[in-house]
């Protein structure tokens, strides 16, 4: 296809459709809505290639053919409302992670573990900053800049896919798209992809429902944010929630059914004067004031973490986020540290002693190859630590650790045990939805447990 074309076409359907809403403007119509106006775009794709195929004949050329044709209608519609010559990658299921160097320097990852280079996505650097810039300007909440004044951005696609583009701090534009391959998302469909055992998956939907704060950790690409999305879609469609991100990623109010009442925030950045910067760190305070159910911070980088884990020890329970880390033992350090470093400049002494009253669960994940599998990536809950107080450190046990598989299973006794059952969960059964009951004894418990959620020596994986 060839892309001078795509160019030349897609701006005369751009001078058409402005010069419609002109129109319609002028007459006091009311202006198309979003689909309206794309559905009315095709429409006028199709005109404009008509008018180019006769072109072409009258000029001795041969006009496009009808497989031809149907890539250049594509093509256009893509760079009006899409993301351009990305559309072909993002529409394949199978690819999981994009990463250009340059615009023709493009390597995409598979969810089977694969890397490939692939072809261009732009014709010139010049024009692949002119792309990322287009969308900065119409995703997210607000306008975003992607210049040498704003030489970084973070963003969500239309299909839900988080961007982030970098310029003028390395030699050639450098871009990263990590897919979206599952918005909704189930816990079931965690167990199905076995990324977690059914007595893990029954547990945490407990926690969820007996309104545990609970912190996922994981290293990049590791499936955090899918887990959360899991998670969040076990909350009652009755509760009100407010999701604090960077860039909306997380798009909990796409499904109505599941979350009717959902206030998203996103972070805003400086304008060009320096002006009109609203924090993570504010946007947590602020959602306390928005009569939260749920407070959700999408990811904790920064000095949000004492805002939000001051918010969690006030009564705000059942809170979910993410954070980065190597292991659910090291969450702890990665917490403190932010702190040190936020404006509150807390004490380690302090953090403790906050996390111990904020964070009732950390949940680990790790990417792993299956070479079973011939080496397959999968992503897995390997670690879920509950943190039992503090004594000049936080005092946690690790009640699910890793399995003979990697995945993690039953290891430890839950203090909270009592209210995890009050919420529904079995431990020794897969319970409703999970697959089939496991051997348990009459009173709930599996061997060894009383009601006080105490165990005898040797009971675990």
């Amino acid at each position: 296809m060839d892309q001078s074309v795509v160019r030349s076409l897609r701006g005369q359907v751009a001078d058409q459709l402005t010069r419609q809403r002109q129109e319609d403007a002028a007459a006091g119509v009311l202006p198309m809505s979003p689909e309206d106006e794309r559905q009315y775009a095709r429409a006028v794709i199709g005109q404009v290639l008509d008018t180019h195929a006769r072109a072409e004949l009258a000029a001795g050329r041969r006009p496009p053919e009808p497989e031809e044709e149907l890539e250049l209608a594509e093509g256009i519609h893509a760079a009006l409302y899409g993301v351009g010559r990305l559309q072909p990658l993002l529409d394949d299921p199978a690819i999981e992670n994009i990463d250009i160097n340059g615009c023709d320097r493009v390597f995409v990852g598979y969810a089977d573990g694969r890397e490939q280079l692939v072809d261009p996505v732009a014709d010139s650097d010049e024009e692949l900053v002119e792309l990322i810039q287009l969308l900065g300007a119409y995703s997210g909440l607000t306008s975003r800049s992607f210049d040498t004044a704003n030489p970084q951005l973070d963003l969500r696609l239309p299909d839900g896919s988080r961007l982030s583009a970098l310029m003028g701090v390395c030699p050639r534009p450098a871009v990263s798209i990590r897919r979206s391959r599952l918005s909704r998302v189930t816990l079931d469909d965690l167990v199905a992809s076995g990324s977690l055992l059914p007595e893990l998956a029954a547990f945490l939907s407990a926690c969820v429902r007996a309104r545990k704060n609970v912190m996922i950790a994981g290293a990049t690409n590791a499936g955090k944010t899918t887990l959360l999305r899991a998670l969040a879609h076990e909350i009652e469609p009755s509760e009100r929630l407010i999701t604090v991100e960077r860039a909306l990623e997380l798009g909990l109010g796409e499904f109505e059914d599941l979350h009717p009442n959902v206030v998203s925030m996103e972070e805003r950045l400086a304008n060009s004067e320096g002006q009109g910067a609203i924090g993570m760190a504010e946007l947590v305070r602020r959602s306390l004031r928005m009569n939260p159910s749920r407070v959700i911070v999408g990811e904790v980088l920064g000095d949000e973490i004492v805002t939000m884990l001051n918010a969690m020890s006030q009564g705000n329970d059942g809170s979910l986020s993410t954070i980065h880390a190597n292991s659910s033992l090291e969450v702890f350090n990665r917490i403190c540290t932010y702190a040190i470093q936020s404006a509150e400049r807390l004490p380690t002494e302090a953090t403790m002693m906050l996390i111990a009253g904020a964070i009732d669960f950390v949940v680990f994940l790790e990417r792993r190859n299956d070479y079973e599998r011939g080496g397959t990536l999968r992503r897995m809950v390997t670690s879920v630590r509950e943190v039992n107080g503090v004594d000049g450190r936080v005092l946690s046990s690790e009640v699910f650790a890793p399995g003979p598989d990697g995945r993690a299973t039953p290891s430890a006794p839950v203090a909270c045990l009592p209210e995890l059952v009050a919420a529904g969960y079995r431990p020794g059964e897969l319970g409703a939805g999970y697959g089939n009951p496991g051997h348990t004894p009459a009173n709930g418990y599996p061997q060894g447990f009383t009601s006080g959620g105490f165990a005898q020596p040797g009971w675990g994986g």
